[in-house]
């Protein structure tokens, strides 16, 4: 094939069916080729650590972390720069082979196991490992949707690792099932069980998270967020890293430096801790997809702590700093140092911008997470039994740049008035703004913050299940319509399925990853659906 790339691990990607000479994100295909060795990379590093385990050994706390940084630079929107992609497969090389002295049994292990390319070598062999590779379709789609949602759940476990908290058993699930994609003989039927698997494993992911957030800064409460400006310069904090941010308001106070958050990272305003800086302004635009227009606006520096990174513009590249999984060419990089990372850059150059130019006013209202909307229980189930609510419908995922994505604002406004959504991840962007009401006195949008929260729609769900007396989840008056992007989207969607969630709605499109047999088995054993138009969808979910 003539193909100079192919990537199909996005919504957007070119045509439903793959990127190939370009990426729709922005990737090129060189970038692109070394995304694809990183992962076989760190597929044989996986596949080293998981045999040592099986020989009794210990695996060190930083080859975990290794693994999962490097599944997390590969989610959508998170380094466009080559040169540190290459660094990354470097190291993960020198680990895997410092991880081979040490194993007493070698036989048998997969090529990836025991490659030690050179730099010179790395373009050759990207072309042979890329996902083209596996020439099934059917165990290629299986094997995408494992990988996909292994690199979601790279994100939950990254952001608990650095707020201190660990899961062993978390990261050798993930290195186990990682060496499993390396299996040129497994049958569909076990990586459909692995798929199960891995949202079983991405629940419990999703849990050390919400431990780990809630441990450092408090449960989320119910908070009105503030969409103006100030009048001192600020510094904008996009992505989703609460530690970086935290670092960031430390750092910052005292100055006469506002901080703003943008995208998901709204969510940090539900926090209790963060409540004490007096310079935390408020939330400055929208979804990530945005930023063209609103970092250009914004007028002084943006941090980038995660994914969602789009190909900045010229009049504010020398603005746009990066951290952790992050990267882009021409962008400093802010390193991290024993625990900690320098913000001074920042903090210098936004002392000389102006002030923020105004977007918008008003406020808008979240931090519906689990802990708040079960101290509101009592309220929702009489609600619910009065027959106030009707139906809940949770509404959460990714927002994106296609005009498809219209049909959510539309299906929110024609929801009918007994209604609520429950949202997590920047869709709500799409709805959160409308002003659509409440009842008695409970928003009609109720949002639990982050895509990384997603966690609590489950146990919400899981509560009034066992509120109402349910047996089977389904039973509930809540209905699924996911709006997907990325591969944190995936890891929620497995983790749902492993629940036992059944006829989700999925959009804009169906995964281009997913093989018509494939799409076909969800379609069947679990009702997975696809959107058609805001009316008639409404009519099947709420009738």
């Amino acid at each position: 094939m003539d193909n100079k790339m192919f990537c199909f691990q996005c919504q957007e990607t070119a045509g439903c069916k793959g990127c190939t000479k370009m990426g729709v994100c922005g990737k090129t295909p060189e970038v692109a080729a070394m995304q694809d060795l990183l992962i076989y990379v760190t597929k044989g590093l996986s596949a080293v650590a998981t045999r040592l385990r099986e020989e009794g050994k210990a695996i060190a706390k930083e080859t975990n972390h290794l693994v999962t940084l490097n599944l997390f630079a590969t989610i959508t929107n998170a380094n466009f720069d080559l040169e540190a992609i290459q660094k990354r497969v470097e190291e993960s090389l020198a680990v895997k082979s410092g991880l081979l002295d040490q194993l007493a049994d070698r036989s048998d292990l997969p090529e990836a196991a025991v490659w030690n390319g050179t730099r010179e070598e790395f373009s050759a062999k990207a072309s042979r490992v890329g996902v083209l590779s596996e020439p099934d379709e059917d165990i290629r789609s299986l094997k995408e949707l494992i990988t996909y949602g292994l690199k979601g759940l790279s994100a939950y476990l990254w952001h608990a690792n650095v707020l201190g908290k660990e899961d062993e058993a978390i990261d050798a699930f993930q290195q186990s099932a990682m060496t499993s994609l390396l299996d040129r003989s497994i049958t569909g039927e076990a990586l459909t069980a692995l798929a199960l698997k891995t949202g079983e494993w991405g629940v419990k992911g999703m849990a050390l998270l919400d431990g780990a957030n809630t441990g450092a800064y408090g449960n989320p409460e119910i908070t009105k967020v503030d969409l103006g400006v100030r009048k001192n310069p600020g510094i904008l904090i996009s992505g989703h890293d609460l530690r970086d941010l935290e670092m960031l308001l430390e750092q910052t106070e005292g100055t006469g430096v506002d901080v703003y958050t943008h995208g998901e990272m709204l969510a940090a305003h539900y926090y209790p801790k963060f409540k004490k800086y007096s310079h935390f302004a408020g939330n400055y635009g929208n979804a990530w997809w945005k930023q063209k227009e609103e970092f250009e606006a914004f007028g002084g520096p943006i941090l980038m702590t995660t994914n969602c990174i789009v190909p900045p513009k010229d009049s504010y590249r020398e603005r746009l700093f990066t951290t952790g999984a992050t990267g882009f060419p021409g962008c400093r990089h802010i390193p991290e140092t024993d625990g900690k990372k320098d913000f001074a850059p920042l903090i210098e150059l936004a002392k000389k911008c102006p002030p923020p130019r105004e977007l918008e006013s008003g406020e808008i209202v979240g931090g519906f997470a689990h802990a708040q909307v079960l101290a509101l229980a009592d309220k929702v189930v009489e609600a619910v039994k009065s027959g106030a609510i009707k139906k809940f419908v949770v509404m959460a995922g990714c927002d994106g740049r296609m005009k498809s994505r219209s049909y959510y604002e539309e299906f929110a406004k024609a929801l009918p008035k007994d209604t609520v959504i429950l949202t997590a991840g920047c869709a709500k962007y799409k709805y959160i703004k409308l002003g659509l009401g409440d009842i008695n006195g409970i928003p009609r949008v109720l949002d639990a913050g982050q895509c990384n929260d997603s966690y609590s729609l489950a146990l919400i769900a899981m509560k009034l299940q066992e509120v109402f007396g349910l047996k089977d989840i389904n039973e509930l008056p809540i209905v699924y319509n996911i709006s997907w992007y990325e591969q944190k989207a995936v890891i929620v969607l497995l983790a749902l399925l492993h629940l036992g969630v059944k006829n989700i709605h999925l959009g804009p499109t169906l995964p281009a990853f997913l093989s018509p047999n494939v799409a076909k088995v969800l379609v069947e054993n679990f009702g997975i659906g696809s959107i058609t138009n805001a009316a008639d969808d409404i009519k099947t979910m709420i009738g």
